[in-house]
Order: structure tokens, then sequence, then C-alpha cells
């Protein structure tokens, strides 16, 4: 009895352990006086609606479309009054472009928030990714329009190239960005990749999971937004995790797991891994809970601006509480 004792306390213990490592649990995620953040999801809307209106749609194929792309976000940023740049990089002779917007001190470390335009193969991409890029958009204007003492540069970066053929290789618009940013020695406190931050169901077993355990840890609804990182970054997930709970009126799951867990690694802020930078996904879990990924029915319809607003929300308290 006793040796059947100890095991199963081992046992206990090890699972209580792999809970704590696994979701960064916090002491608690109540706060009746949230911040009052005036984010505006008919701008949000506007911002996914041009994005998915672009035809031929927006992928390495149609270099029109994704100037089209750039060109709006770079008149979106323009209007906000603050530096905006072009970085142009080449890739097979054709030219691709990262917007990068920037805001704070220009010689403070910086804080990178990312995502990419691009869309994989012949489809609108309204959660992957216009809604990440609305999201960046907006988080924009929050920074413009309440104007935060901001102790950190904060650049809003919209990448080319995150989708196959390149995804994973040295001409992903991030892997440019992050490799120019190494390059100059640039310090960079964190970077935050939004990645499909529109779709939200709330029906019993629509969040599905990479493994069959996490659904022990976590919610089986997919109404949720999740913070992402390696298993040895607790400490940014939970500052993360922490400070979009306390912005917003969404709930927020994290998780650290090694890059080997499928998804773990699955956006631009892998590039910024490949440099030593600390690097998280926010996400609504892509494939997982999203069932019109990758496909033509990745339509503006399916997206939930409610909840995509609250995200900016939390992204925007994110920022200026660094």
């Amino acid at each position: 009895m006793k040796k059947i004792f100890i095991i199963l306390s081992i046992i206990t213990l090890f699972l209580l352990l792999t809970i704590y490592l696994l979701t960064n649990p916090l002491m608690s995620s109540s706060n009746n006086n949230k911040p009052k953040i005036p984010v505006n999801k008919d701008r949000l809307y506007a911002d996914v609606k041009a994005l998915t209106s672009i035809d031929p749609p927006r992928n390495f194929n149609y270099i029109s479309s994704l100037n089209q792309s750039a060109d709006y976000i770079f008149s979106e940023f323009k209007k906000l009054g603050s530096d905006v740049e072009v970085q142009n990089y080449t890739v097979e002779d054709s030219e691709y472009k990262n917007i990068i917007c920037s805001f704070g001190p220009q010689d403070a470390p910086r804080i990178i928030i990312g995502a990419h335009y691009d869309v994989c193969g012949d489809q609108p991409g309204a959660d992957d990714n216009a809604s990440g890029v609305a999201g960046l958009l907006e988080t924009g204007r929050m920074i413009n329009e309440l104007k935060p003492q901001l102790k950190y540069r904060i650049d809003l970066v919209a990448y080319s190239l995150e989708e196959p053929p390149f995804f994973r290789t040295k001409y992903m618009g991030s892997a440019v960005h992050a490799r120019s940013l190494a390059k100059a020695g640039v310090k960079v406190k964190a970077m935050i990749s939004l990645e499909m931050i529109g779709f939200y169901r709330d029906e019993p077993g629509s969040q599905h999971f990479p493994v069959f355990f996490l659904k022990w840890f976590y919610s089986d609804k997919a109404n949720f937004i999740a913070v992402v990182g390696k298993l040895w970054q607790r400490k940014i997930v939970k500052q993360i995790k922490k400070s979009m709970i306390l912005g917003s009126n969404i709930d927020v799951y994290s998780i650290n797991a090694p890059v080997l867990l499928p998804g773990i690694d699955f956006s631009d802020h892998l590039n910024y891994w490949n440099h030593g930078y600390q690097a998280v996904m926010i996400t609504n879990t892509s494939f997982f809970r999203n069932p019109n990924y990758h496909e033509v029915t990745d339509k503006i319809e399916t997206l939930n601006f409610d909840k995509m607003a609250e995200v900016v929300k939390g992204v925007y308290w994110t920022v200026v509480q660094f």
C-alpha cells in the first residue's frame, strides 16, 4: 500500500508540474476596473475588408496584389503621423516589402509587434492573416490616440512572405527583419506575433489540440485567445498573459511548450527566436479551431469582431505596460 501511495504521489506531482509549466497559471484573472481603450471594431472590419477584397489574392504569385496590400498598410500607418518606412528585399528577381511604423523614443530598446499580410494560395485570408494586420493597425491607432508614455520604442511591422513556399526560409519578411535587427545590434525587449485573431466559437468541442492531453488543461470551446511561447519563456509569457487579461474582456490562456509540439512555432516569431530574441505568438490557435484555414472559405463573414476588438485592447495594454 505504501508503495502504491508513493507511485500515485509521484504521478500527481508530475501532472501538477506539467500543468504549471504548460499553462503558466496566474493567481487571479479577474479585474473589474478595466482600462478604457476605445478600439473601434468598425475600423477592424474595414481593414479586413480592404485586404480580403484585393483581387487576385495577395500571395507571392501576384506581386501587384502584395504591393496593393503594402500600400494600404503604409497609408494607414502614415495617417498616424509617425515614422513609417519600407524595408524592401528581393527574392528570385521580385521585390517584396515589410512596412514598419515606429512610436516612442527612437534610441530605446524595442518592442516588436508583427503580423504577415500575405496569404497561402488563392483565398481571401480573412483570419489568416488579415485579422492580425487589422489588429496591428488598430494598435497603432490606439497608441496615436491615447498617447501613452512609452519606455521603449514600439515597432509595428507588417511582413510579406510568411506563407508557403517561403515559410521557414530566409526569405520570410520576418526573417529579413529579424536578421537586420541582429546585424545592427538592436536590443529587443520582446516580439509579439499576431497570427489569426478573428475566429471564435462557443460550442463545446469546437476547440482542438495538437496532443490529446491538452484538453485536460484548456477549454474545449474555441472562444479564447492564446499566448504561445517556448518551454523556458515562462516569464515573458506570463507577463504578456497578465497584461492581456487586465486590459481586455476575453479569456486568455497560455502555453509554454517545446517547439516540437505542432503549432508552437507556426508564425513569424520563430525568426526572432533564431536570433536569441524573446518572442511569443498571440493566436486563436489557427487550424486547431478554424475549419477555413487556407481555404477559400476564410472570409470576413466568419470573423467575430467583438472578440477581435478585445484582443487588440489586450495587445495595446500589454505594449504600454512594459
